[in-house]
């Protein structure tokens, strides 16, 4: 197969021999100033987040409604937050796998929108639920939808946003989740209020907002474009290099000054996929301690928020007295300082840097909730200063945790960067929405002071333990292109095809030894 390459900037006669090409893609992508192309990327694909905060915290929220007699559906409070709940989570792993999966072989916009196809149906469908089992049913499809939304997401995201703004776009796009989490808990209030909604209307129609929202994302998601990157790799060269040229142009007419020259060109052997064994072998043998960096952000995250958000509402009611029907403004604060982490300390990890922007975030989130549990084991805290306590610690885990998502979209090669989201997503997710509540449940519902301080403890100390690995695993990406961070694996066997001819484009060193960072 032969593929035709540009080496200049905005078109030119490429370098190409047999099965090969030679690119500036990247290159010419990273150097970009932040332009109106970009906004329309984040609003596009960012906004997914605020649609999965709005499910979860929407689902939580109308539990008790939905098990009262007349909200037309015979379900109980515990299948809700039980049974539904581990159906969707179950569903967002397996969706995050197979979609992910899809995605680097079929392509970044072919499946962000057929991923968001599959949440929008589901959720309609969750909307007219008429017995338990197909509520279930439709929880489990909306999961699929939603997890393959983030690997399909966070690849595209990654490869289309210039280097130096990767790390601020990411942590904000992906703490955008609370801001749905946030809206969620408000409008639960609001279509919950039988004075002004029936009983087995409300929680339906709250659903069906969900899917006007998603339409609306629909609608602006079909201007955004595939990753050039992936295009080029998959031997549709000189369609990533028209797409790049006309952004060039766009922006060069809304600056009014011509782009400066790429940095570099990068030499790859196209492929068609990349076969699991060839993924599975770059995780865990070329890449093992990124593999146990990735492992121990998405574990430790996924426990220390189970550890507070799990059980906040019964903490509140049963340690503080709070109604049952006014929880939702409470959680509505913490979402609120959960996207403030995100939003104000996102540039920092492309300026001071991964590695103590991570580390720091993981450890300091821990500490803090630490101390939360010992104020609240002596008894020194009320509603409002504990939901207080949450807000600090969470402003710093939830951009610790929106920076898993950054890191282990990065520090692998292109070619398994969807399948790698997806994989860490999965083991984090499963972690978190099944472990978690196993052991927190039983914790917090309990009444006694000392079991809640027990799971707060629990979720602080693995999040200090993935801190300190990330203090000495963490990858400086910050202000890095993506084949400089991790070489790809097409570019890997560019290298080494004794018929290319080809060599390794400049900055792309060899195969990493088992164990490098």
């Amino acid at each position: 197969m032969t593929a035709t390459g540009h080496a200049a900037s905005g078109g030119g006669n490429g370098r190409a021999q047999a099965g090969t090409v030679t690119t500036e893609v990247p290159a010419r992508l990273d150097r970009l100033p932040w332009s109106r192309w970009h906004w329309m990327i984040v609003i596009g694909l960012g906004t997914v987040w605020i649609l999965d905060g709005l499910e979860v915290t929407v689902v939580g929220n109308i539990a008790s409604r939905l098990s009262e007699p007349g909200s037309g559906l015979p379900i109980t409070d515990a299948q809700v937050t039980g049974m539904a709940a581990a159906l969707y989570v179950a569903g967002a792993c397996c969706g995050a796998l197979f979609f992910g999966w899809l995605t680097d072989r079929y392509g970044r916009k072919r499946l962000f929108m057929i991923t968001l196809v599959v949440y929008l149906v589901a959720t309609a469908l969750t909307a007219v639920s008429f017995s338990v089992w197909w509520f279930f049913l439709c929880r489990f499809i909306t999961g699929l939808g939603i997890g393959g939304e983030y690997a399909a997401i966070n690849s595209a995201i990654d490869e289309l946003i210039p280097s130096r703004y990767r790390g601020r776009v990411d942590l904000i796009i992906n703490g955008s989740f609370w801001l749905g989490a946030m809206g969620g808990s408000l409008l639960s209030v609001l279509m919950l209020n039988t004075s002004i909604f029936p009983q087995d209307i409300g929680w339906r129609l709250t659903f069906a907002l969900g899917v006007v929202l998603g339409l609306v994302i629909l609608l602006v998601r079909r201007h955004v474009p595939e990753s050039p990157r992936w295009m080029f790799i998959h031997g549709r060269s000189e369609g990533a290099e028209q797409l790049v040229a006309d952004v060039e142009r766009s922006v060069e007419d809304e600056t009014g000054r011509p782009l400066p020259a790429p940095a570099r060109s990068i030499t790859i052997r196209t492929r068609k996929s990349t076969g699991f064994v060839d993924i599975g072998q770059t995780l865990f043998r070329s890449y093992p301690r990124r593999a146990v960096l990735g492992l121990a952000l998405f574990i430790g995250q996924a426990f220390l928020y189970n550890a507070i958000t799990f059980g906040f509402g019964s903490i509140l009611v049963k340690f503080f007295s709070v109604s049952s029907g006014t929880t939702g403004y409470f959680f509505a604060v913490i979402a609120l300082g959960n996207f403030l982490g995100p939003l104000l300390l996102g540039k920092l990890f492309d300026t001071v840097g991964r590695r103590p922007m991570i580390a720091g975030t993981y450890v300091l989130s821990g500490l803090l909730l630490y101390v939360t549990a010992w104020f609240f084991g002596q008894g020194w805290l009320t509603a409002t200063t504990m939901t207080a306590c949450w807000c600090v610690v969470l402003f710093f885990a939830s951009a610790g945790a929106s920076s898993a998502y950054l890191t282990v979209s990065e520090i692998f090669p292109m070619e398994t960067r969807a399948l790698a989201i997806a994989f860490f997503y999965a083991i984090g997710t499963a972690a978190g929405g099944i472990t978690g509540p196993l052991i927190f449940a039983e914790l917090t519902a309990s009444g006694v002071v000392a079991d809640t301080v027990l799971a707060f403890c629990i979720g602080a100390s693995l999040m200090v333990v993935a801190g300190l690995i990330a203090a000495f695993l963490a990858v400086p990406a910050e202000r890095r292109s993506l084949e400089d961070i991790a070489e790809p694996l097409s570019a890997r066997a560019a290298a080494a095809s004794p018929a290319s001819g080809a060599r390794p484009a400049p900055g792309a060193g060899p195969a990493p030894e088992a164990g490098a960072t």
